[in-house]
């Protein structure tokens, strides 16, 4: 006999003495018939009826002339899987490796959604990278506080793009042009090169005294 077929059908009549054990198939209770039972193990009839004669010979089931199976004692069933605990049934080590597949393939799609956004982040952040963003500081006394960035001419008279506004603890991203500006607001810019100096230049012009 085939080494792999003996080891098989000892291994699922060990995981049948297990499930008998647990009390999945309780003692009196039939178990389902044989091309059931050999298609939950994905093996051959044949197959299941060798162990099904493994746990007859044990007094674990016994078969009627109707090939019913029929659960004698569970105490029989744990004094074979007790002799045999050197064995993990086929049966159960497929149960884990499609468990293991399962959180593999949702470990797959976690992996591959964070790298797909750190490669989206990578892309923003090289896409602004030759504009050099900067954060600049609104001081005391600039002129430009009170006004809106559209009266400011912001754009014309800098060539700074305003991409962010942070006031406080509060972010605001891409500002619209009515959104008046206050002492301290920290101001992120792009442009080119020089935009920071430029930039710089115009928020730290003093407001114009009283008349």
């Amino acid at each position: 006999m085939p080494e792999i077929e003996t080891a098989g059908y000892k291994s699922i009549a060990l995981d049948i003495a297990q499930r008998i054990v647990s009390g999945e198939f309780p003692v009196k209770s039939k178990i389902s018939g044989r091309s059931l039972l050999a298609g939950q193990y994905r093996v051959s009839p044949e197959t299941i009826r060798k162990a099904i004669g493994l746990l007859k010979d044990e007094n674990i089931v016994s078969v009627s002339q109707g090939k019913e199976i029929i659960i004698v004692s569970d105490q029989n069933a744990y004094d074979y899987i007790t002799r045999n605990n050197y064995l993990k049934s086929v049966y159960s080590l497929k149960q884990d490796l499609q468990r293991l597949l399962i959180q593999k393939k949702a470990i797959d799609r976690e992996f591959e959604a964070l790298l797909s956004n750190i490669v989206n982040a990578s892309d923003r952040l090289l896409n602004l990278k030759p504009y050099h963003p900067v954060e600049i500081k609104v001081p005391e006394h600039s002129h430009v506080v009170g006004n809106t960035i559209a009266n400011l001419q912001f754009w014309q008279n800098t060539g700074a793009t305003i991409v962010a506004l942070r006031r406080g603890t509060q972010v605001s991203i891409s500002p619209g042009p009515h959104v008046i500006l206050l002492e301290k607001d920290v101001l992120v810019v792009v442009g080119d090169g020089q935009v920071q100096a430029r930039t710089e230049q115009f928020i730290q012009r003093p407001e114009a005294p009283p008349i």
